[in-house]
């Protein structure tokens, strides 16, 4: 059997597996969501919390509650690594520097798990079990509460509630993340990953880049870095290392971890809405972005059209022969699309095309299908523009599950989709414009470039991956781009919120010959060509100057 042709299998293997759990886990989430039922284990939790479950929020008391208890997390990350030389199981480590604690307390609380030093060699066992590896969970919890939220925006009427952040933080972890963790966790165990305090362990992967420390929990922080689509991880080289990734099945099931909760939420959407072809149409959105970023990252990858890939047959720098080109391309394509930010291969190391499929992936907003909850609410929005630009071209007020898409609502989907270019070009602009920001390029030219761009990228999307030959572990990078995470976490989630409350407080507009359907193939087209047409028209200068640079000379 040909590469190709395994690889073609292994990709067809992943879409059956999502396909058969997509149902049932997206029913199983919309009962989370809307019962009214508390466990005994939630209600401790409230009483703990002061929080008052069965009272609701309007959408500035719903944000305020993000923003605190994110503040709040980051301080507490912060001291935990600055101070985890004077506490218990810290291994003799050091306390980490001040930037690098900010940077890291930042990139885990806003999902990014960015990783700016060695997990291995900098993080003590409190600090990545108390610290980092709670963030894998609740970061991840948190972005599937603000989509939630943004449901209810759309499902309800004439009201000012969006339901309990508190509420929705808590049953997301406990009802959702916490029991699948627990499962793959004994998977990933069975597969040779490693779970004890004596060796490294990796939860991280399923729920969006928990680490470990030597001696860890490794494999159940690698299960929550993929299902909460974190991406840190205990080692430097990350899924790449046989502690966190044993062999090809295990790569398979981590692709599976990441991919499956974003691919389950549109379920969960038209269950809310109750129209259930309203959540399969942004499933198949989602689903014609992601297969044809894995297909086009596969063949760059395959036909390895640089010098030295061509001389010796296949581009496997930077790739682990147990998972071989096609593996660690779809692995690649999987990790951007959503904000995991794992890796099981250098991403500096493809070719020119295939580095900027990565790079894209996370360029459209990680829609396709995002990160955990993020990637349902990013798609939302895209929806909104969508419709009010066909609104603008038949000349009739745009409208979307029967809520009016007026000024007020374009306004802040408008702002919603530019925080993260603004960040993108402004951060890579002030990097190659200063000397702290050249001295961490490994590389020069269009490949240099492409480093600084893919870091900024990566930081303001909160995906977490990097091209790594770009040094970022000083104060200046590490300063920027816990900025850009932080920049790009909260601005989206503030306006996705404020949209939220307006699309709740209007009245239903009854359907008519002229509503516009929003469940059939030609909207689904229609939303693939905006998110397409917007991202090339921000981004493909600063491509041109980079990937698409290099892949051409």
């Amino acid at each position: 059997m040909g590469t190709a042709t395994a690889g073609a299998l292994f990709v067809a293997s992943l879409i059956l597996a999502l396909a058969l759990v997509h149902r049932p886990l997206g029913d199983h989430m919309y009962r989370v969501y809307t019962t009214t039922r508390h466990l005994a284990a939630e209600r401790l939790i409230y009483r703990l919390l002061g929080v008052n479950a069965d009272a609701e929020q309007r959408w500035s008391a719903y944000a305020r509650g993000v923003l605190a208890f994110s503040v709040v997390s980051i301080l507490f990350l912060y001291g935990l690594q600055r101070l985890q030389d004077k506490l218990f199981l810290s291994l003799g480590m050091d306390p980490v520097p001040d930037h690098v604690a900010w940077n890291t307390a930042v990139s885990f609380v806003t999902n990014t798990n960015w990783q700016a030093y060695s997990g291995e060699s900098t993080m003590g066992h409190l600090t990545q079990m108390a610290g980092l590896a709670v963030q894998n969970f609740v970061s991840a919890a948190v972005g599937m509460a603000v989509a939630m939220a943004l449901v209810r925006g759309f499902a309800r009427n004439r009201t000012d509630n969006l339901g309990n952040f508190w509420v929705d933080l808590v049953r997301g972890t406990v009802r959702i993340l916490l029991p699948i963790a627990f499962v793959g966790a004994l998977v990933l165990v069975a597969g040779g990953l490693v779970q004890n305090f004596a060796a490294p362990q990796e939860i991280a992967t399923l729920t969006g880049g928990a680490q470990s420390v030597t001696g860890g929990p490794v494999a159940s922080q690698e299960v929550i870095k993929e299902l909460g689509t974190n991406g840190g991880g205990f080692y430097n080289v990350n899924s790449a290392h046989p502690f966190e990734n044993a062999t090809s099945w295990t790569n398979w099931f981590e692709i599976f971890l990441i991919l499956v909760l974003p691919f389950s939420l549109p379920r969960t959407f038209g269950r809310m809405v109750g129209q259930k072809r309203q959540g399969n149409a942004v499933l198949a959105v989602m689903a014609v972005l992601a297969l044809a970023s894995v297909t086009l990252t596969n063949v760059f990858e395959l036909t390895g059209n640089a010098t030295v890939p061509q001389a010796v047959g296949a581009a496997m720098e930077g790739k682990e022969v147990r998972f071989g080109v096609a593996n660690s391309a779809t692995f690649g394509a999987a990790t951007t699309l959503t904000s995991t930010g794992a890796v099981d291969s250098f991403h500096d190391s493809y070719t020119p095309l295939g580095g900027m499929m990565v790079m894209f992936n996370m360029m459209l907003g990680e829609v396709a299908p995002g990160g955990v909850g993020a990637g349902l609410y990013g798609m939302l929005v895209l929806a909104v523009i969508t419709v009010f630009v066909a609104g603008l071209m038949v000349g009739r007020t745009p409208e979307y599950l029967g809520k009016r898409i007026g000024a007020r609502e374009i306004k802040l989907a408008s702002l919603y989709f530019l925080v993260t270019p603004i960040l993108v070009l402004t951060g890579t602009a002030l990097a190659m414009g200063n000397a702290d920001g050249l001295a961490g390029m490994l590389n020069t030219g269009p490949h240099g470039f492409s480093e600084v761009l893919y870091a900024f990228t990566s930081a303001s999307n909160n995906n977490g991956s990097a091209f790594g030959g770009l040094t970022v572990n000083t104060p200046w990078y590490d300063t920027a781009l816990g900025l850009c995470m932080a920049l790009g976490r909260f601005l989206p989630i503030i306006f996705v919120l404020a949209l939220a409350g307006s699309l709740a407080r209007q009245a239903p507009v009854p359907e008519s010959a002229g509503t516009l359907p929003t469940h059939r193939p030609q909207f689904v087209g229609m939303v693939v060509g905006v998110t397409l047409i917007l991202i090339a028209l921000t981004f493909l200068p600063a491509l041109a100057l980079g990937p698409l640079a290099e892949g051409l000379s």
